[in-house]
């Protein structure tokens, strides 16, 4: 039995992923953005083994977060799931940073960094990071400082480099990135063409399988299979680039 922790699970894919490894026998956390959505996540789960609530597009809350994670002990894995897509360009979080950023970039790397060590690290990315920018000139230096604008594609492709880097500085932990194709959740659409099952299989496998094709990091995967990712996420100057960027705006460094 795995000790596993996913971000974003009151709903969509997070959702169907806690379920789905509850049902094998794992000791899942869950994690929802209020008080409101953790009651109704709960009387959908009620196998969970709990419920953590922040607002991921709140630095300040997501530094809690992690404390509070720590506090219920080491997780064995930790899934990346939370994100968001299609919201008002204009949308900020608490520090006044859009919140595609903070919720799709800063929160994983805020947890990364903050939260206890695990086995293995998931990050949810998607097959639009081939259109993001691996140049992050576009990134605020800090807190105070103006930025381009960033867009979904730039975060999902952050998503890639972040899991690369830890797959390159942390040996000992399985660190990889997935893309559960378009499926139709509340993000995704109705209309969404991709299999909603296939969609988080992939996490579920790296979660908890000991494959060997399943136990190794670094890699990109979709419906099981590595895939095509941006090569310039193995850059190790790009990643160092992110990471140096990331510390910088959020005060946490990354060791």
């Amino acid at each position: 039995m795995a000790r596993i922790f996913v971000t974003g699970s009151a709903d969509g894919l997070g959702l169907l992923t806690a379920k789905s490894l509850i049902s094998a026998g794992h000791e899942v956390v869950l994690h929802a953005r209020n008080k409101a959505r953790a009651k109704q996540t709960l009387e959908k789960v009620p196998g969970a083994a709990g419920i953590l609530i922040a607002d991921l597009s709140s630095i300040a809350e997501t530094k809690t977060l992690a404390s509070e994670a720590n506090a219920t002990g080491a997780f064995d894995v930790v899934i990346h799931n939370a994100g968001v897509y299609q919201i008002p360009r204009n949308s900020v979080g608490a520090e006044g940073l859009p919140v595609l950023f903070a919720v799709n970039t800063l929160a994983p790397y805020i947890l990364t960094c903050l939260m206890h060590k695990p086995k293995r690290l998931i990050y949810l990315s998607s097959g639009m990071h081939l259109q993001g920018d691996p140049k992050l000139d576009n990134l605020p230096e800090d807190l105070d400082s103006k930025h381009g604008y960033i867009s979904y594609s730039d975060t999902k492709l952050h998503d890639v480099i972040l899991a690369m880097a830890v797959a390159r500085k942390w040996t000992g932990v399985y660190a990889n990135s997935v893309d559960p194709g378009w499926v139709p959740t509340k993000m995704g659409g109705a209309g969404a063409p991709d299999s909603l099952d296939k969609g988080f299989e992939t996490q579920l496998w790296l979660a908890v399988s000991n494959d060997p094709e399943a136990c190794v990091s670094g890699q990109y995967f979709h419906h099981k299979r590595k895939a095509h990712f941006r090569p310039e996420t193995r850059d190790i100057t790009v990643q160092e680039k992110l990471l140096a960027r990331c510390e910088q705006i959020t005060g946490v460094r990354f060791v």
